[in-house]
């Protein structure tokens, strides 16, 4: 303890400047976005080499789950083409209807959280592949957030399971809208909320993306119904949702690009200005 005290008192005039760095830097950065967008791409650069690391040794780990994996999908996929009644058509994803293969970019999550109210996704794109904030990211099941921030090959996600996320969502059989959020308690589940109390809905129908923006392409899955509750102060219905995506368990996943997107905020703008 002695020693700890000497060690202190005996470099105490750099131990002191040290500090004070640390202050004026952590001020400098929360008081200007450019320097905190410097610092957010820089920790997404070293964090992404980490978490990529990391993710190729889960995967060789994983390989008995994956070939598994692979091996029944295969069989699903072989099954649906000998019973194709038009063999000479393909089949397209519904979740990914009207959206180009060039306005996709195909990237992995190499780091996943989701035990915490305001969770994040770390995909192996970023800005060198076209990647940009604010663009849509789904899978073949669903919908899975959006694009945060981006350093030169890797990005953030907000995850549909955050707090502070907020999706337009509809009920596909009747489009009737509400917001999709996350009361934080199960990642199983999200909630639908300010859905009118006139909309015909039961347990079971299928929640889909609205299309009233410029980040998810319309009827993008997203669940089905689990709960119905109603709110007699506002007359409006709150949904439990039950994601068709396993949130804890995510691989490959696609990014959307927007063209559009620039010039309906532009747009937007303008009318807000006026």
């Amino acid at each position: 303890m002695q020693q700890i005290f000497h060690f202190i008192f005996k470099n105490s005039n750099r131990l002191l400047f040290l500090l004070l760095l640390g202050i004026s830097l952590a001020l400098t950065i929360q008081s200007h976005s450019f320097h905190r967008s410097r610092v957010i791409s820089s920790a997404n650069f070293l964090s992404g080499g980490v978490y990529e690391k990391i993710n190729n040794i889960n995967e060789y780990l994983n390989l008995k789950t994956e070939n598994d994996a692979l091996a029944l999908e295969n069989a699903t996929l072989k099954s649906l083409l000998f019973n194709k009644k038009d063999t000479a058509s393909v089949a397209k994803l519904d979740s990914l209807k009207g959206v180009k293969p060039q306005d996709i970019i195909v990237s992995k999550v190499i780091h996943n959280s989701y035990s915490v109210p305001e969770n994040y996704l770390t995909l192996n794109s970023g800005a060198n592949q076209g990647v940009k904030p604010d663009m849509g990211v789904v899978n073949s099941l669903g919908i899975v957030g959006i694009i945060d921030n981006t350093s030169a090959n890797y990005s953030t996600v907000i995850s549909i399971l955050n707090k502070k996320s907020q999706i337009n969502a509809k009920i596909k059989k009747s489009n009737h809208f509400g917001s999709l959020i996350w009361n934080g308690k199960n990642t199983g589940f999200v909630q639908l909320i300010d859905v009118p109390r006139l909309a015909a809905i039961r347990k079971g129908d299928t929640i889909v993306t609205g299309g009233q923006s410029v980040i998810f392409p319309e009827n993008i899955n997203i669940g089905t119904i689990s709960k119905i509750e109603k709110d007699n102060q506002t007359h409006f219905y709150t949904i439990t949702v039950k994601l068709f995506n396993d949130m804890t368990n995510l691989g490959h996943v696609y990014i959307i690009k927007s063209k559009d997107k620039e010039e309906v905020t532009n747009l937007e703008k303008l009318e807000k200005d006026e």
